[in-house]
């Protein structure tokens, strides 16, 4: 009987324990998938050691807390002090794979700019315009995207907001430089879209602990939301969008002969004229402007902007970007695309007021979506069991807490606008730099916008020249278009190269 007894009692002993060890061989681990990746340039082949997988993230008490997702690009034979560049998309939500696959990695994927894209086969080709020649780069997917997974004790919500979002990014890059001995690396960041909201506030977390960036890029920035959300009672939305609503017109022909013949650079100064002199104030007024002054405005917004002055005065001047999609070629069958407005798709519903879809989107998403999955699984060696998240809307808890704390010194934020971090960033390290990269037929985040939002900054005098703005004749990913990528190369280099000084 006593030897049962014992028995029994080590057997409650053991199973715990031998559950606790069950359980933790459940829990997902951080894997990485080696290879080697080459770049073909004019004069020579460089060898890059690659890593595409996961890292195990950590909290500030050193506690596991997710499998942050990311690809490195190392130049053989390179060392510390070769520059580092984390780079990533926006959404809220997207992994990194457009940035990847059109203008940082190796490897692009080609696509027929500005026009629809068949089926697979999809061509891959060794990509000139990237900055790898010059820099090592590591291509971020946030939680939630690319082969992120959660463990331990988190949650979604504790990644998806503005400010869990920059610390989860922060928390990473620290980990990262520290375990690839990158700490004394020239260090850039590089977002795009939402991944510039994230940049302002990124490089202002990490300054605060002691790591400062050498460089931000942000390629088509939004940094005040209102910019883009067009909130009541609110002018500046509209405002700010109406550069980019004149600049499709006069890219799609639909303006007299003489605004056709000017070259898009001085087409837009002279449509910022207008916008700041003119348009700006009748809005202001509201309902008190008069009759002759709303005609005489709508005029002028269809000698710069297309479509009809009863269109414009029937909207009180105030038209909302999906509403100018479906407008400006109406008569035509045809809607323009919101990531790029020189992209035109078919208007399945001419009577609707706002379009229904974004021809820019459909025309590419299949091409990078499956050219990158290729390239993931076969050349760079990812287990085809794991599942590659391109966006963390396939979760259907995904939702994005939007509050933001911010710099206090600016008071309590209602709109969200991370562009304060940024000054503020640049102001406590004057050695800072940032570049600002625009397309004129981005209509997902105007450049006119983030024009309005840096011009608001109050910078002091001698960090304001730290801030550089340069444009191009495509839209939200300049990228696709083969006469932007070459130029966002040579500014990117040019950027990089003036922080040396």
């Amino acid at each position: 009987m006593k030897a049962n007894y014992s028995y029994l009692f080590i057997l409650l002993l053991i199973l715990p324990f031998s559950f606790y060890a069950q359980k933790q061989d459940t829990v997902p681990k951080a894997q990485i998938f080696k290879s080697i990746q080459t770049l073909k340039t004019e004069n020579q082949t460089l060898k890059f050691n690659t890593l595409a997988g996961t890292m195990e993230l950590r909290d500030e008490k050193n506690l596991p807390i997710a499998l942050h997702g990311f690809t490195a690009y190392f130049k053989e034979g390179a060392g510390k002090e070769r520059p580092i560049i984390f780079s990533f998309n926006g959404g809220p939500g997207s992994s990194s794979y457009w940035l990847h696959m059109g203008i940082m990695g190796p490897k692009r994927i080609i696509v027929n700019d500005p026009n629809y894209n068949p089926a697979a086969p999809y061509t891959l080709e060794d990509n000139p315009y990237s900055i790898l020649d010059y820099a090592d780069v590591v291509m971020m997917d946030p939680i939630g995207t690319g082969l992120s997974e959660l463990i331990g004790k988190s949650e979604g919500k504790d990644f998806w907001g503005v400010d869990q979002d920059i610390r989860a990014t922060s928390l990473f890059i620290m980990q990262f430089l520290k375990t690839y001995d990158r700490l004394q690396s020239p260090k850039f960041l590089l977002g795009e879209s939402y991944g510039t909201f994230r940049n302002a506030g990124v490089m202002n977390y990490l300054l605060d602990r002691g790591y400062a960036m050498n460089g931000v890029i942000m390629v088509s920035a939004v940094f005040d939301l209102r910019t883009l959300t067009f909130p009541p009672n609110d002018d500046l939305p509209y405002i700010v969008h109406f550069p980019t609503y004149a600049a499709t017109a006069h890219y799609h022909q639909q303006l007299n002969s003489e605004m056709q013949s000017k070259s898009i650079e001085s087409f837009v100064e002279e449509v910022r004229a207008f916008t700041e002199n003119e348009y700006s104030p009748a809005l202001f007024k509201g309902t008190r402007i008069s009759e002759n002054e709303k005609q005489r405005i709508a005029e002028q917004m269809v000698r710069y902007a297309g479509c009809s002055v009863d269109f414009w005065k029937r909207a009180h001047l105030k038209v909302k970007a999906g509403e100018f999609f479906n407008e400006l070629l109406r008569d035509k069958a045809k809607t323009i695309g919101r990531l790029d407005s020189r992209y035109i798709g078919i208007n399945e519903n001419t009577l609707n007021q706002f379009a229904i879809t974004d021809p820019q989107s459909d025309a590419i998403s299949p091409a990078y979506t499956i050219g990158f999955l290729d390239y993931l699984y076969t050349q760079l060696g990812v287990s085809k069991e794991l599942n590659y998240k391109t966006t963390a809307g396939v979760d259907s808890t995904f939702k994005w807490d939007w509050s933001h704390r911010g710099n206090q010194g600016w008071g309590t934020q209602i709109a969200i606008n991370t562009a304060i971090d940024m000054a503020s960033a640049m102001s406590k390290d004057p050695n800072m730099k940032v570049l600002i990269m625009n397309g004129y037929y981005d209509l997902a985040t105007v450049f006119y916008g983030v024009e309005h939002t840096v011009d608001h900054l109050y910078l002091a005098p001698e960090i304001r020249n730290n801030l550089t703005m340069t444009y191009y004749e495509s839209g939200h990913m300049m990228y696709i278009h083969p006469p932007s990528m070459k130029k966002f190369k040579e500014d990117l280099l040019q950027f990089m190269e003036s922080t040396k000084k």
